[in-house]
């Protein structure tokens, strides 16, 4: 029987911790999976490149959004092992995009159990994404969180940075779409999507679908806290789209153009400041376990 691995970002806490994972895995006949723990997401991808080379048919992921991020970027393009996560970090919007058990227990047995489904990635300045990358407002926003306090106070710091972020201001951006022109104008955020749900549960592209081979693209033209909460009530309780704050479309390539450089962000992690963003579609690139009753969501 070839081998599982464990990729573990070992201060992510889930339930009983690591070592009821170990117990679970052996109760399930799993006595010496590969395992690996590290400290910083970033290492993560050393550790996927060891189990692809030692054969590992199916890769556990315990960490948050980032740690999944670097797992996916680092699976290699040919017959990659399926991934099942298991959602120990501060954010978990692949795993609730999913529908992903929130308990160790219940998100081991998908992934030792479930089913396997192809999904599309997304790829930006070269890095995969699973969920959602952009510039802006949210890059800000991610950007202050990290900056220490989402450790100390977990998701209350993304509301307490909120706020400093939408007084970002706006600049000019050019976004095109499939080598069309989508957006030229003032903007304070442009976020592209290959699934739908952000933190809170609320939906920023109603339509979207991580197997059908597009990104959604919005281009947000808010401007102060005021239009922001405008944005956000919108999405929240009816469609993103319906906002007259925000342009949206979708596509298989995206390029922007950013009149000064600005930091942007993939998965919740951010990333050195840019003018220019190159964003393409990988059609069903990854395979993940999930819930049977997920396939068809």
């Amino acid at each position: 029987m070839k081998p599982i691995a464990v990729v573990a970002h070992a201060e992510k806490s889930f339930d009983g911790g690591l070592s009821q994972l170990r117990q679970l895995l052996a109760d399930e006949g799993y006595d010496d999976p590969l395992w690996y723990e590290i400290d910083k997401s970033r290492k993560a991808p050393k550790c996927v490149r060891k189990a692809v080379d030692e054969g590992a048919s199916l890769l556990l992921v315990w960490g948050g959004d980032g740690t999944v991020q670097r797992c996916l970027d680092a699976l290699p393009k040919t017959e990659p092992p399926p991934i099942g996560v298991l959602p120990a970090g501060t954010a978990n919007l692949f795993a609730s995009n999913l529908g992903l058990p929130m308990d160790l227990p219940g998100a081991l047995a998908v992934a030792l159990h479930g089913a396997d489904r192809r999904l599309d990635v997304g790829r930006i300045n070269g890095e995969r994404f699973g969920v959602m990358a952009g510039a802006g407002f949210d890059a800000r926003l991610i950007a202050d969180a990290d900056s220490g306090m989402k450790d100390r106070v977990g998701r209350v710091a993304y509301a307490w940075t909120g706020l400093r972020a939408t007084r970002g201001g706006r600049q000019r951006v050019v976004v095109e779409v499939d080598e069309r022109r989508s957006f030229k104008g003032q903007a304070s955020c442009v976020l592209v999507g290959n699934l739908g749900t952000i933190t809170g549960g609320i939906s920023a592209f109603d339509d979207a679908r991580p197997d059908d081979g597009r990104l959604e693209v919005a281009v947000v033209t808010a401007a102060g806290p005021w239009q922001w909460a405008r944005v956000l009530t919108r999405m929240a309780v009816g469609r993103s789209d319906q906002s007259a704050l925000v342009n949206m479309t979708n596509g298989h390539r995206v390029d922007v153009k950013l009149d000064k450089k600005t930091p942007y962000e993939l998965d919740g992690g951010d990333r050195p400041a840019t003018r220019r963003l190159k964003i393409r579609i990988e059609p069903l690139a990854i395979t993940v376990r999930v819930p049977v009753g997920e396939l068809t969501s």
